[in-house]
């Protein structure tokens, strides 16, 4: 068994030669394409499984729970045991049933360790690419990051950037001054997202202790690299969610990795599942910065590889970067279809035993038309490949299964219990009690001029000399350094007025969890 490429499949009579993913060339990026049941996830699992084998770390999104049986080896046993002989006798695959490392990772903590963001770890840019902002509404976005900045308050979880926008929504006038125009119905909109947000669940998302990206760098005691599985079909409810949480991975990793240069192997192979959602819709200082991520980042040793319907799901300047590929078939019923299937032909170096266009269109499932990087880097001819089985167990594990295992992952304890360190949400709070207090104190001290008032009325029936009554104590004067509120003062007498507010409850549910309740 060779130890620097991974096998993909092979050939029978009118197919092509064995295929192979060389490992020197697995961090230039792939692509998986294919219409639905045409054999993608099978494709990505013997794809993480040879990665995984070679010692390379794994990271991939499981969208519809199949890739759970990665952790469990296969059954050599059944229908489905005698179709997989066939066809590793086809291809001349000497087939053995094997598991692999795995970590489960799940945003809610429910199938996996609980993955976690800090709200400033993600930033206005992608924050504001989940809740679908307009560049007006972005922009107040970065009003509010740039706030927390300037006053030392850090924006961790949920309710601390919940907090700083309630500040700039009441503020906005004289926020303005300084950064510009402020829209009270601007904040309004990104509430109203927020509040979208987090009935959707997305606020777990955010808190800490945040993910260290090296704990999905991890191999096992036998030097096989894990396979680090997401569980995303709760996530694919929320798709914008779903992308935008690993395009920051993704723009984590290149900005912590340091360079390696071209390694013998990757780092870490990151799997993009359902890809298409990263760029619907996407502005285009966006699509450039996965460009530019995707260009840039196999430097620092990490393969990306996308898996989507269609390769016109990739804007051609992230297409162009990938140069690993398997096409699974195309179906061509419309015109749409017809005009897809002949780009997706144009992809690839021409074969002159056939026609790519048509070897799209005819292979069937589990079938695949290749094409990996060969030496230097070039390109490989086109190829009709039958792709191999899986080693690991096709379809979902049980839920005692799912248990176990995560119990005994190296990383159990790590990320369950979570952190609410003193941030900005606690500083505005302490801020707000403070104002809350001295508005109280102002209210039942005496009025000045009413003292004086009363003064006046006694003296008219006091039998004392004029002389022996000692004059009133003049009001204080406000010192004209007190004439104007600093931003952190209307911050806090701001804060301080959403405590009696409905939205003032809200936040303090947040901290308190259900005992507050609106009726």
């Amino acid at each position: 068994m060779t130890t620097d490429r991974i096998f993909v499949g092979g050939g029978g009579e009118g197919y092509g030669t064995p295929q192979h993913l060389l490992l020197g060339f697995g961090n230039r990026h792939g692509l998986i394409a294919g219409a639905t049941g045409t054999g993608k996830t099978v494709t990505l699992q013997i794809l993480a499984e040879g990665f995984s084998a070679a010692g390379v770390p794994v990271f991939l999104s499981d969208v519809k729970g199949d890739l759970s049986g990665l952790a469990l080896p296969g059954t050599p046993d059944g229908k489905l045991h005698e179709a997989f002989a066939r066809r590793a006798a086809t291809i001349g695959l000497d087939l053995h049933y094997d598991s692999f490392p795995v970590t489960f990772w799940d945003i809610w903590g429910q199938q996996g360790h609980p993955v976690r963001a800090t709200v400033a770890e993600m930033g206005p840019l992608l924050l504001s690419r989940m809740l679908e902002l307009t560049e007006a509404q972005e922009g107040v976005m970065n009003i509010a990051f740039r706030l927390a900045d300037d006053q030392a308050m850090p924006l961790l979880d949920f309710k601390d950037l919940t907090a700083m926008l309630a500040f700039v929504a009441e503020n906005a006038k004289e926020l303005s001054r300084s950064w510009g125009h402020v829209s009270p119905a601007s904040v309004g909109a990104i509430q109203r997202r927020l509040l979208v947000l987090e009935n959707q669940g997305g606020a777990a998302l955010f808190g800490e202790p945040a993910l260290d990206l090296h704990d999905f760098m991890l191999t096992d005691a036998a030097g096989r690299g894990r396979i680090n599985i997401l569980a995303a079909d709760r996530l694919m409810n929320a798709p914008r969610l779903y992308a935008t949480f690993l395009l920051w991975l993704l723009s984590e990793l290149f900005e912590e990795l340091p360079e390696v240069g071209n390694p013998d192997k990757p780092r870490l192979v990151f799997f993009f599942d359902e890809a298409h959602l990263l760029f619907n819709g996407a502005p285009k200082a966006l699509v450039d910065k996965v460009e530019q991520v995707a260009r840039l980042i196999r430097s620092k040793g990490v393969g990306v590889y996308f898996v989507t319907q269609n390769p016109t799901d990739i804007p051609d300047a992230v297409l162009g970067q990938l140069g690993n590929r398997v096409q699974h078939a195309l179906r061509a019923f419309t015109a749409r279809d017809q005009k897809d299937l002949r780009l997706a032909a144009q992809n690839y170096r021409p074969n002159p035993a056939f026609s790519t266009e048509d070897a799209i269109r005819d292979v069937g499932t589990g079938e695949a038309v290749t094409s990996f990087l060969e030496a230097k880097g070039i390109p490989g001819m086109v190829q009709r490949t039958l792709v191999r089985p899986p080693a690991s167990m096709l379809g979902p594990i049980d839920p005692a299964t799912r248990a176990t295992l995560l119990a005994a992952s190296p990383l159990a304890g790590k990320y369950d219990t979570a952190l609410d360190r003193d941030s900005a949400y606690e500083m505005l709070a302490r801020r707000a009690a403070t104002a809350a207090d001295q508005a109280a104190s102002a209210e039942t001290a005496p009025d000045p001029a009413e003292t004086a008032r009363e003064y006046s009325r006694a003296r008219r029936y006091d039998p004392t000399p004029r002389h022996q009554t000692p004059r009133p104590a003049p009001a204080p004067k406000r010192s004209p350094s007190r004439q104007s509120d600093s931003v952190a003062e209307a911050f806090a007498k701001s804060f301080a007025r959403q405590l009696g507010t409905r939205s003032g409850q809200a936040m303090v549910r947040g901290i308190l969890g259900t005992l507050f309740k609106f009726r």
